[in-house]
C-alpha cells in the first residue's frame, strides 16, 4: 500500500514537472497535470495543497537525478573528484532541464515557508550520498579530518545553494556548469587532503 501511494505522489510530481517545463508553472492547470498522471483530484489534494505546493518536489526531482548518478560512481576514484562529478552533472541537469524561473521560485519559497523546507531535508538522496562519499574520503585520507563529514557536507551543499542562487540572481546568462566547474573546485581545495 505505501509504495502504491508513493507511486501515486511520484507520478503527479513526474507529470506536474513535465507540464512545467513544456508550458510553463503559470500555464499549467491542476486538472492538467491529474490527467497527464492519470491519477485523481482527490489524490492530488492528498499530497499537494496546491499547485504552489509542488514547487518544493524540484528538491526530490533532484533527488532522482542522483539515484541516477549513485550507480555510475566509481567508487575506487578520489573522494573528490566524486563530489566534483556529481556538481557538475546536476548543474548540467539543471541547466539543460529545469526552467530557471521554476528555480527561482523554489528558492523564494523555501526562504519564505515555515516549517520543513525540502532543500534542508537531510532524508534525500542527495545528503545521504555526499555523507556517504565524504565519509569514504576521509576514510581514505583523501578528505581532511579537522572538520567533522556532517559539517563538510553542510558546507558543500551551501556552496552548491549559492552557485544556483546566483544564477538565478543572473537570470542564467552564463553557463551555471561552466562556471560551477570553476567554483566549486576552489571549495574542494579547502577540503582536500594535500
Amino acid at each position: 500500500m505505501k509504495k502504491n501511494s508513493g507511486n501515486t505522489k511520484s507520478k503527479i510530481v513526474t507529470a506536474a514537472w513535465q507540464l512545467f517545463y513544456e508550458q510553463g508553472f503559470d500555464n499549467t492547470t491542476v486538472d492538467e497535470i491529474i490527467r497527464l498522471s492519470g491519477t485523481s483530484k482527490g489524490s492530488f489534494y492528498h499530497y499537494f495543497e496546491s499547485k504552489d505546493s509542488l514547487i518544493g518536489s524540484l528538491a526530490y526531482l533532484f533527488d532522482e537525478k542522483y539515484t541516477e548518478l549513485e550507480s555510475e560512481i566509481d567508487y575506487s576514484v578520489n573522494a573528490v573528484e566524486n563530489l566534483t562529478y556529481l556538481n557538475r552533472e546536476l548543474c548540467m541537469m539543471i541547466e539543460n532541464n529545469i526552467d530557471i524561473e521554476l528555480l527561482s521560485r523554489l528558492y523564494a519559497q523555501q526562504l519564505s515557508k515555515r516549517g520543513e523546507k525540502e532543500l534542508l531535508d537531510q532524508q534525500r538522496v542527495y545528503y545521504r550520498l555526499l555523507k556517504k562519499l565524504v565519509r569514504l574520503g576521509q576514510e581514505r585520507g583523501e578528505i581532511t579530518r579537522r572538520k567533522s563529514s556532517a559539517e563538510i557536507v553542510r558546507l558543500y551543499a551551501i556552496a552548491e545553494r549559492a552557485l544556483l542562487y546566483d544564477w538565478c540572481l543572473h537570470g542564467g546568462e552564463y553557463s551555471l556548469t561552466e562556471y560551477a566547474g570553476t567554483v566549486m573546485p576552489l571549495f574542494l581545495s579547502g577540503i582536500r587532503n594535500n
